[in-house]
């Protein structure tokens, strides 16, 4: 398998090859999926769809020249541990304070708020939330819901909850963009998005684009890079 360019993905035994639509919203952007555990390589489907090259990060340097990180769904007690292993904590943080876009998505919006209802796994305290954790029940009580989501239409939302937490406060500046059975299960607070439940596990890519949208205004810019043109420089801080 080939990337677009001709060479061959270094990854391409863990992951299947995207199909970019070089057309598509993400277009220009490069979006980084942290690869660690979990549905990473689901999101990478999703924002190459929508025209986003990605890349899997698994170390620090290569958040460098990333538009967005999304921190996928898995074991959050996981995920913390393998930051930890791969000094990966800091330099997220560095990135989400210098400037770049995260989408957390279930463990990825444990992994992103400031603390957890229970006190654990360590949370990198980017997003004035606390998230409660397995809070809609146990993977044998995993469920679906149509769900209204601000900033993505006026149809629902089919959301896929497995092992869901969901926000049990949030801060002033946080935006509250969905709830489920009165929780909230989406919301935003500046650069940093999060879902309790997995869009990248349906056909709609809604939620990917509302991302997508975040970076673009973050940027200020209106129209796509060229092909090829780099992205936000973010230098890779120095390991722990």
């Amino acid at each position: 398998m080939s990337a677009s360019n001709g060479t061959r993905r270094l990854d391409r035994i863990l992951s299947p090859e995207p199909n970019r639509d070089t057309l598509g919203p993400g277009a220009g952007l490069t979006v980084g999926v942290l690869a660690l555990q979990g549905d990473f390589r689901e999101h990478r489907l999703v924002l190459e769809q929508l025209g986003a090259l990605t890349c899997e990060v698994r170390r620090a340097d290569q958040l460098v020249g990333l538009d967005g990180l999304v921190i996928p769904g898995g074991e959050s007690t996981t995920i913390s541990k393998l930051m930890d292993a791969y000094d990966l904590a800091e330099p997220i943080t560095a990135f989400s304070r210098a400037g770049g876009l995260l989408y957390g998505t279930c463990a990825g919006l444990i992994t992103v708020a400031r603390d957890t209802v229970e006190g654990s796994p360590p949370t990198l305290g980017l997003m004035d939330i606390v998230a409660r954790r397995n809070a809609f029940g146990r993977q044998v009580r995993s469920f679906e819901a149509d769900l209204t989501v601000a900033g993505i239409g006026p149809a629902t939302f089919r959301a896929v909850f497995i092992r869901a937490p969901w926000v049990e406060n949030a801060g002033p500046g946080v935006e509250v963009l969905a709830t489920c059975e009165g929780r909230i299960v989406a919301a935003r607070e500046r650069g940093v998005l999060v879902t309790a439940f997995h869009p990248e596990l349906t056909d709609d890519t809604r939620m990917h684009e509302l991302f997508i949208t975040m970076i673009r205004r973050r940027e200020g810019a209106a129209q796509p890079r060229a092909a090829g043109e780099p992205g936000r420089a973010v230098a890779a801080p120095a390991n722990r």
